[in-house]
């Protein structure tokens, strides 16, 4: 998500300070920058007495990337960036809508993320646990989101909404978890 930021100019790893580059493992992916979910590119920057152990356990986890995914990462960094920059500004305005939206709810408080296109709102003012909700958006509301404690007990009392849908399709969510919400 390092190029999925709204406010500041641009992503700061803890690499870039004293002492820490040989002390850090840098880690990104194409999938949410250029769009590329799935195709399961990625790299890593780290010290260089690591990258043969990185390799080793990359290999026999994932095998080898097929040639093609990695001639459309080569395509992604060299070519235009200006869709990034259409893509963050259109993840900034779904935003808006999703996090205005999850405060008008009953129950619901939720804080603009600084970056990528999740809503982690406070749910525990609704009365259920996470998962409880979860559950019920789903089953009666057909909304998806992401328990809080998929992320570890400290989760509980949130879920997690993917803003990365249309604002059409993020409005009617809205409605049908206040709908959910009020029976």
């Amino acid at each position: 998500y390092s190029r999925l930021i709204y406010t500041g100019d641009r992503h700061e790893t803890i690499a870039t300070r004293p002492g820490m580059a040989e002390r850090t493992i840098v880690l990104d992916g194409f999938s949410k920058s250029y769009a590329m979910t799935g195709w399961r590119l990625g790299y890593g920057v780290m010290p260089e007495w690591l990258a043969e152990h990185f390799t080793r356990l990359m290999i026999n986890s994932n095998s080898c990337t097929a040639s093609f995914t990695q001639l459309a990462g080569v395509a992604a960094l060299e070519g235009p960036q200006d869709g990034v920059a259409q893509m963050r500004a259109e993840f900034a305005r779904r935003r808006e809508v999703i996090v205005a939206g999850l405060n008008q709810i009953p129950g619901i408080s939720c804080q603009a993320p600084a970056g990528a296109f999740y809503a982690f709102p406070d749910i525990r003012g609704t009365g259920h646990t996470s998962r409880q909700l979860s559950d019920k958006l789903m089953n009666e509301a057909g909304v998806a989101a992401l328990f809080g404690t998929a992320f570890g007990a400290q989760g509980e009392g949130y879920l997690r909404f993917s803003y990365a849908n249309s604002l059409a399709n993020i409005e009617e969510g809205l409605k049908r978890i206040n709908q959910a919400l009020a029976s």
